[in-house]
């Protein structure tokens, strides 16, 4: 009212900002606490092959245990295929409570058809919040640096090979903090004495030892 024109990056500068609700964040954080035993989630990443085409990979992964439930590779991700392998991750009714996904386009209206028939509720993030599927999304990061950084995929079978040998490492060797320094799988604690072995995993890049009576 003085006359003045002020852009608005200008005061939005010196205006003081809204600090920001902490609710939603605590209730997320509350709902995968209390529910953890019951909630899997699944998401995609994108792996080059040496082709420069793409190859997207698809996992599931349960909260209690962190373990993967079921992988599989394609060029050409579709809502038909994603809802077959969700059919195959959880068959005989061994479905979750819950079911944790991001909004990717991919997921069409028909897998959160699918969802609610294998008798999960669907949860959606919200956008750009990867932080709410954080357990999928460590996955992801341990695959990258433990795998994908030092492999190049040649094409589908090549990936899945690697994949199915680094869920395998992943469940029987690789610990986690978060698991009080346990695998997924629980892998039993050697307390035998005598000669050490060496179990190679993914050609020699990852190594399991064991002392062999």
């Amino acid at each position: 009212m003085l006359g003045f024109d002020v852009s608005e990056r200008t005061i939005s500068r010196w205006m003081k900002r809204a600090p920001r609700d902490p609710e939603p964040a605590k209730r997320w954080l509350a709902f995968l606490r209390n529910h953890r035993e019951a909630i899997a989630a699944m998401d995609f990443f994108t792996v080059p092959m040496i082709t420069f085409g793409v190859l997207y990979c698809f996992f599931v992964i349960s909260h209690d245990r962190r373990r993967i439930l079921h992988f599989n590779v394609t060029r050409h991700p579709t809502s038909a295929w994603i809802v077959q392998q969700l059919r195959e991750a959880f068959p005989f009714q061994s479905a979750p409570r819950f079911l944790i996904f991001d909004r990717d386009s991919k997921y069409g209206f028909e897998v959160g058809l699918a969802v609610r028939s294998l008798g999960m509720r669907p949860v959606r993030t919200s956008f750009e919040s990867p932080w709410q599927n954080g357990v999928a999304e460590r996955w992801i990061k341990s695959c990258r640096q433990d795998l994908l950084d030092d492999v190049i995929a040649f094409n589908e079978a090549h990936l899945k090979r690697l994949l199915f040998e680094y869920v395998r490492y992943y469940h029987e060797d690789r610990t986690h903090m978060g698991l009080d320094k346990e695998t997924p799988g629980k892998r039993v604690r050697s307390m035998s004495h005598g000669r050490i072995l060496s179990l190679p995993r993914l050609g020699g890049l990852h190594h399991r030892y064991e002392r062999a009576a």
